[in-house]
């Protein structure tokens, strides 16, 4: 009984309910020791690699491409594996495999002479990198990554070695089997895709997966059946929650920052917005109207010119929708402070001028046909109809309310995990660095009380569903949360969109942000914040994107003394210009924390034709002289708890306290 001497008749007592539906799972003491034993073992493995990245704004071709190549991981793993003992252009043809096997595999196909010949070198070659990537993990966990159809023969190929000479026949035997018989082509295929599945065990998503680039609903597919990740929601993503929602001002914030780019994909093609109401209203109201501060940042679109033309009147008409809106909601809550906002009733429309603090400044565009001067907030009878049409749109979109629901489910506004916190934009502070505090409903939160009072209202917006006091707060705090001065998605005074439309003056525009952004470089603030969320190891850090890391300026994505990793480095092309760079990726592996800065992708075809990854450069930020295990981590913790309480089972079975299930 002394391995069981801190366990106590009286613990046993009080835990005895629990216990009983512990022996539910594990009905005997065979049963229960088994598992004790599995668990031990597994704290035992080295962590697995978990990966971040943030800011990914629709661009799906370089996102997946990030996840097929695991920021450069599998390279790297080819490399160790095959050293010289492969050419520099066959390692490469290997790792091009592994990203797009389909697509490689019809290319190959039409290249080689020998294709049986090709099959059975390759299948060896992808055997080995299987075993590598596999090697961390349980069996146990290998195989319910593996797909059903090849599940037996790949685990007797992963778990024996082509060195023993009584072994070598028979894997052999299994691969030229596997091509006589014509399944060369699925098996490689189902090879490659497990080795994508292993080389990342948990995928962190820094926020903001929506808007700018053209497909955030296929980015959202992948992560919806991904195998394990989790999202920080940023405020690109919470307008869209708040969409979903129903809210008419992120709805029209959304539909704005569409036309602001050109990219009616996401939209149209992928949840099946209606926007026909937006654009016959917008041809009409607007059809001598040039719109040209309305001009779509076209970027890589190939839209014609009549196409860019509606576009401009669709972006006018929902920008003006948008201000009348925002306006209503400011005006029913004084509490967010947003009165400055109010833009519309400070127009001369005869003169088209408009006067802020005293100052009068012409406007760059001043027809506003659909604007009452007398009661400029007011929407007009067809306005109000497109608002209507498009908040049933959204709101019934099935695909949109399936991405949606994964987002609840996968997110929330920040995490800690395995000592690092995670949140997408800022934590509001005070000139002095201390926590600010922010009121809510007439009470104040502030630090990590902030963080769980806005994830709480967050959830209410979306599955409240009762006409309440709370549901309606909820849903107008959504829009608060995409641009309200002391949102912690966003926090900065004033969100300057109606000053860069219609205004010359740049000084209007600027947006001043708050003080986190600038205390964040100092390592007592970052202390103080991590302490914050239960966080005090030497080895903590904050992890944020939201604002792109301008690495043509000199900017660093490390700061604080390496306390703090801003990742948002330009996944969006939008930014690429000013960042030089296209995105960080942040690696967590067994020996520590590697940050892979990303060039611009050029596409995937690029990748499967010619072999053209996206070229990395690598920088290990800490290293660890011994390898993290499974025991180190916050799953670790997990495990251990479970095995008390296991041991405690064990317990109450050898002394009575519970019977053994037959």
């Amino acid at each position: 009984m002394d391995k069981y001497a801190t366990i106590t008749s009286e613990i046993i007592s009080n835990d005895l309910r629990y216990l009983n539906l512990l022996s539910n799972n594990f009905p005997t003491i065979a049963d229960a020791c088994t598992e004790i034993i599995n668990l031990e073992a597994i704290l035992n493995l080295p962590k697995g690699t978990e990966h971040f990245l943030t800011d990914v704004h629709g661009e799906y071709e370089a996102f997946q491409h990030v996840l097929k190549n695991a920021s450069g991981s599998v390279k790297r793993k080819v490399d160790e594996i095959f050293g010289r003992t492969l050419r520099e252009n066959e390692k490469k043809e290997l790792c091009t495999l592994i990203y797009y096997p389909e697509q490689k595999l019809e290319i190959i196909k039409t290249e080689e002479k020998d294709i049986d010949d090709w099959y059975l070198i390759t299948l060896h070659q992808l055997i080995k990198v299987c075993q590598n990537v596999s090697s961390k993990y349980t069996r146990s966990k290998v195989r319910k990554a593996l797909p059903a159809e090849f599940s037996y023969i790949l685990q007797e190929l992963l778990h024996e070695s082509q060195m023993d000479p009584n072994k070598q026949a028979y894997v052999n035997g299994i691969i030229t089997t596997i091509i006589s018989i014509g399944r060369a082509d699925h098996f490689i295929i189902a090879m490659c895709h497990l080795i994508q599945r292993l080389i990342i065990d948990s995928l962190h998503i820094v926020g903001d997966i929506y808007d700018r680039g053209p497909g955030a609903h296929i980015i959202m597919d992948t992560l919806c059946n991904y195998h394990n990740f989790d999202i920080q929601w940023g405020n690109h993503d919470i307008l869209w929650m708040g969409a979903a929602a129903g809210n008419d001002c992120c709805i029209a914030n959304v539909l704005r920052l569409a036309m602001r780019y050109a990219n009616l994909a996401t939209i149209e093609d992928g949840y099946g917005i209606n926007i026909l109401p937006l654009a016959t209203f917008a041809m009409e109201t607007y059809e001598n109207d040039p719109c040209e501060v309305f001009t779509p940042k076209a970027g890589g679109t190939s839209h014609n010119e009549k196409t860019m033309r509606l576009i401009a009147q669709m972006h006018k008409a929902i920008a003006i929708i948008q201000f009348k809106l925002e306006a209503q909601t400011i005006l029913r809550h004084p509490d967010f402070g947003m009165d400055d906002r109010l833009m519309l009733d400070k127009i001369d429309y005869t003169h088209g001028i408009i006067t802020l603090d005293g100052k009068e400044y012409s406007l760059k565009d001043a027809y506003f046909p659909t604007i009452d001067p007398t009661d400029p907030f007011r929407l007009s009878e067809e306005e109000e109809q497109v608002v209507n049409k498009l908040r049933h749109s959204f709101t019934n979109s099935e695909k949109l309310r399936k991405h949606i629901r994964c987002l609840y489910a996968n997110g929330g506004i920040y995490l800690v995990r395995n000592s690092n916190l995670l949140f997408h934009a800022s934590m509001p502070l005070n000139a002095d660095g201390t926590f600010k505090e922010v009121s809510i409903q007439e009470e104040y939160y502030k630090g990590k009380s902030l963080f769980d009072k806005v994830d709480q209202i967050i959830r209410t917006a979306y599955f409240d569903d009762q006409d309440t006091e709370d549901h309606r707060f909820a849903l107008d705090y959504m829009w608060y949360l995409w641009c309200g001065p002391d949102s912690p998605s966003f926090d900065k005074d004033k969100m300057a969109t109606f000053e860069r439309y219609f205004i010359e003056d740049k000084s209007l525009s600027k947006e001043k942000k708050g003080y986190y952004y600038e205390l964040r470089n100092e390592e007592s603030v970052c202390d103080m914040i991590l302490q914050e969320f239960g966080l005090d190891k030497p080895h903590s850090h904050i992890i944020n994107g939201h604002i792109p890391v301008k690495t043509l300026k000199g900017e660093k994505p490390v700061k604080a003394g390496g306390k703090l990793l801003v990742i948002d480095g330009g996944f969006s092309k939008a930014y690429q210009s000013e960042t030089g760079i296209a995105g960080y990726t942040l690696i967590y592996h067994s020996r520590g924390l590697q940050l892979a800065q990303h060039e611009p992708f050029q596409s995937a075809q690029k990748a499967i034709e010619e072999g053209i990854d996206i070229i990395s450069t690598s920088f290990i930020l800490e290293f660890n002289s011994q390898r993290m295990m499974v025991k180190d981590t916050d799953i670790g913790k997990e495990l251990i708890t479970q095995i008390q309480d296991l041991k405690k089972l064990l317990f109450a079975y050898r002394n009575g306290y519970i019977k053994e299930k037959s």
